[in-house]
């Protein structure tokens, strides 16, 4: 997951600084380096406002594909339809949530809670179920209906 280089690449393109972006984004200067250097992981809400102010796909920000955008991509993110997407996907693999919550190392009951759509699947879990599923994040998320599978290498 190279997020970081390629956030920093995007915002040196259009000549903007960390501080306007940190703005942008409503944290601390410092916080967005963390974010920059991955030196902590950016939380999907964050990660979905730096993607709309440049109107890039979250999939192309993780790396999971060279799509900047999709057409008729959504701005929010829906934590019931991820739901919804989660559990449809781990059931299509005849899954557990604690087998899911295994690979993901996480623990069961946040399974639960994100197919219940109580909170946003953090960006480590998301990139890793991407990458598990080959299904795209934007799909995941909601931002997008169409399911876009992945070409990994």
């Amino acid at each position: 997951m190279e997020y970081g280089l390629i956030m920093k690449q995007i915002r040196e393109q259009y000549n903007i600084s960390q501080k306007d972006i940190a703005r942008i984004l409503g944290i601390a200067r410092s916080s967005y380096k963390q974010f920059e250097l991955q030196y902590d992981i950016i939380p999907l809400k964050r990660l979905n406002m730096f993607c709309n102010y440049f109107d890039l796909s979250i999939d192309y920000i993780l790396g999971l594909n060279k799509n900047r955008k999709y057409d008729n991509s959504k701005k929010n993110l829906d934590l019931i339809i991820s739901g919804q997407r989660l559990k449809s996907l781990r059931k299509e693999k005849k899954m557990t949530q604690v087998k899911l919550a295994s690979i993901l190392n996480i623990a069961p009951c946040m399974i639960s809670e994100y197919e219940k759509g109580k909170y946003p699947i953090s960006t480590s879990s998301l990139y890793m179920i991407c990458k598990y599923f080959k299904v795209s994040a934007d799909y995941i998320t909601g931002k997008i209906d169409e399911k876009k599978e992945l070409v990994l290498n």
